[in-house]
């Protein structure tokens, strides 16, 4: 799989978040405010991981459909990798 610029970018963001939270977390900032942004990450890193499934299930089932296969089992796995992400 192509990994393109905007997950790379999505990714960069949330080092960057990681980062901040750590600044948080050294400044002794408080509970609330560094589980806000712990949870911002975790929706962004969501986000990225949904993302790169379906381009991937997308790329797969073209692949699959023109190699004339059924793509049921490609999207079982889709289905499979985003519930093991949970």
């Amino acid at each position: 799989m192509v990994y393109d610029d905007d997950i790379k970018r999505r990714l960069r963001r949330v080092e960057g978040q990681i980062r901040g939270i750590l600044n948080m977390i050294e400044a002794g900032k408080e509970c609330k405010e560094v589980v806000s942004q712990l949870s911002a990450v975790r929706s962004a890193v969501d986000k990225a991981m949904a993302i790169i499934v379906a381009v991937n299930l997308e790329q797969c089932i073209r692949e699959e459909n023109e190699a004339g296969n059924d793509t049921k089992k490609v999207v079982h796995e889709a289905v499979e990798l985003l519930i093991k992400s949970r």
